[in-house]
């Protein structure tokens, strides 16, 4: 017999020999000490439904300000189910790393170290509105997670049902371009009609730094080989001359769209040079630890955005619905502009 197994019996032989009423103080003190250790769980504050394609999730954006989206419903969306390998295979070092049964099939184990690794916790416990305990998925890790089943496919180790899952996985990931999830979830439940008053100066402070940070290369060429192609004009291989207005373009597609009134601070604290042009680029302005990573994480969806599209127009439809502009309207006369060759837009 185990230990495990001798705790068990000694309880239930402990709970025979109690009296009523000291069964019934024991069940108190028990459920109080899981009320006390509930107590800080976050609760749903605003809730709605997210359609992506055919699919609906019911998500939250709880007290603590996670987007979640509720396990159950994400499961039976996705078609997803509960691996029984897990039980019969299951280390301690995948127990403290919170992966859930429905990732932990022998197959996924690759890709899921790969891509959500990294993370404490995949689910989260949280309040729903009426105060019932529920199980949520935090929104941003959503792409992360069908990374796994794209990775899985790609290598040839699902089966017939899980790859099933994988074309769904592939469906969000094309609607999401890997960060659009967030805008969704708070356009879903209306958070973002109730944001408190200091949120838009807490994500400035977040994303501007105060000192000028070390140039490095942050615009892939591919950014600028899909914006030239998208443009209808030949990408020059001998020059890294631009057409002028290509910075009105980058400013709607990236900084616009990068974090809520981020492109007007980064023009009030960026100096102009004696030409009248900004003395240095905006991206330099940009925190370390979660400006830059935030706009590389754009710039892949972007370019992801980009590839898909068949022209500008088309782009620019994909872009509004994945990242909307944050309350602005771009109005730039592009006939203003033109390139070298004297064309118009």
């Amino acid at each position: 017999m185990n230990q495990e197994s001798r705790y068990s019996k000694g309880g239930k032989a402990r709970a025979v020999s109690m009296s009523a009423a000291e069964r019934s103080s024991q069940a108190k003190r028990a459920a109080a000490a899981r009320w006390d250790k509930e107590k800080d769980v976050p609760q749903a504050a605003y809730s709605g439904d997210l359609t992506i394609g055919d699919m609906v999730f019911p998500c939250s954006v709880l007290s603590n300000g996670d987007r979640i989206l509720t396990q159950s419903d994400f499961m039976k969306g996705m078609g997803m189910y509960y691996s029984g390998w897990v039980a019969k295979n299951k280390t301690d070092d995948q127990a403290s790393a919170g992966i859930p049964h429905f990732l932990a099939f022998k197959s996924l184990k690759p890709y899921v170290d790969k891509h959500l690794g990294d993370l404490k916790s995949i689910v989260v416990k949280y309040r729903t509105e009426r105060g019932n305990l529920a199980h949520g998925i935090r929104a941003d890790i959503i792409p992360r997670i069908c990374d796994v089943w794209l990775d899985a496919q790609q290598a040839g180790k699902l089966g017939s049902r899980q790859k099933q899952i994988a074309e769904k996985a592939a469906l969000m990931v094309r609607a999401l371009a890997h960060v659009g999830i967030i805008a969704l979830v708070d356009e879903a439940t209306g958070y973002q009609r109730e944001r408190a008053s200091d949120a838009l100066a807490t994500i400035l402070e977040s994303f501007i730094a105060k000192e000028l940070q070390p140039w490095v290369k942050t615009f892939p060429d591919s950014f600028y080989n899909e914006l030239f192609r998208l443009r209808g004009l030949k990408y020059p291989r001998d020059t890294v001359k631009r057409p002028q207005y290509f910075g009105h373009l980058t400013n709607d597609i990236i900084y616009k769209r990068l974090a809520p009134a981020v492109l007007e601070q980064l023009k009030q604290t960026t100096p102009k040079a004696p030409s009248g042009a900004n003395a240095h680029h905006f991206h330099r302005k940009l925190t370390p630890d979660l400006g830059h990573p935030k706009l590389r994480e754009h710039m892949s969806s972007i370019i992801t955005a980009m590839k898909l599209s068949t022209d500008y127009p088309d782009f620019i439809n994909k872009l509004d619905m994945l990242h909307p502009r944050y309350n602005e309207t771009m109005s730039i006369n592009f006939n203003e502009y033109s390139d070298d060759d004297g064309k118009g837009l």
